[in-house]
């Protein structure tokens, strides 16, 4: 498959404390990548660098061959404007660990909203789009509720619906399941089963080793800002020789 997402050397401090130290990455179109590793090692700063949510200090992050949040002039890469960063943005679907839903608007309201907003698709458009994407995560009949009557599992489906209105490229998961009750990590990860099955590119930062085992393409273990292994599931969770590693796995149930 060709390349979708390539990381080169890409730094991140956020005041004198490094977060990441020279990432090099590249993810091919279809794949689902898994990111794990300690808490503070970097994963979700990388994560949200991918959508310029937050300026990396050097290096290059390029999505579909183009770069994220900057242009390269004849002597530097100057960041792009607000506007043109939305537009790029938007082909970067991104669900956090909060719902981050709008109160006051209805599930399909939600789900619209992002496609007028990135003027992906017009009113109408919008709304067969979202009505068709909240029956793909199972919340059809939920449509005309708001956020406040549903449940943390629920709320997170429509997230990922609005998250694909946009029809994105790549989809970037920042614990997905980490605010939910237990009972309800199983429906929001059968979504991002469901999306895995038909290719999309997916991200994914988790805690959930057993959806890392089953349906990640490729482990990468962060440590201290940096890429410490990236191997396939059935040797990162096999007969893995690197003590550090073998250290936080058994502290984590899978």
């Amino acid at each position: 498959m060709a390349e979708m997402v390539r990381a080169e050397a890409v730094r991140k401090s956020f005041g004198r404390s490094p977060v990441l130290n020279g990432i090099d990455l590249r993810v091919d179109g279809g794949e689902v990548v898994c990111l794990i590793g300690p808490s503070g090692s970097g994963k979700s700063t990388f994560l949200r660098c991918i959508n310029h949510l937050e300026r990396i200090d050097s290096g290059r992050i390029y999505v579909d061959g183009e770069l994220v949040g900057y242009r390269q002039d004849a002597t530097a890469l100057r960041e792009m404007g607000e506007r043109e960063i939305a537009r790029r943005r938007a082909h970067i679907g991104m669900v956090f660990q909060q719902f981050n839903l709008f109160p006051h608007m209805t599930v399909i309201e939600n789900v619209m909203e992002a496609q007028i907003a990135t003027r992906t698709a017009n009113k109408r458009d919008a709304e067969t789009i979202a009505h068709d994407l909240l029956g793909k995560v199972g919340l059809s009949q939920r449509c005309q509720a708001y956020p406040g009557q549903l449940s943390g599992g629920q709320s997170q489906r429509v997230a990922i619906a609005r998250a694909l209105a946009t029809r994105p490229k790549v989809m970037l998961f920042d614990e997905a399941t980490s605010a939910l009750d237990p009972e309800l990590v199983g429906e929001v990860l059968g979504v991002m089963r469901a999306l895995a099955e038909e290719g999309m590119t997916m991200i994914v930062v988790t805690h959930e080793m057993g959806f890392a085992r089953e349906v990640g393409d490729r482990i990468l273990f962060f440590d201290k800002g940096c890429i410490a292994q990236d191997a396939p599931p059935e040797r990162f969770f096999g007969a893995q020789e690197d003590p550090r590693i073998r250290a936080f796995l058994g502290h984590i149930a899978y």
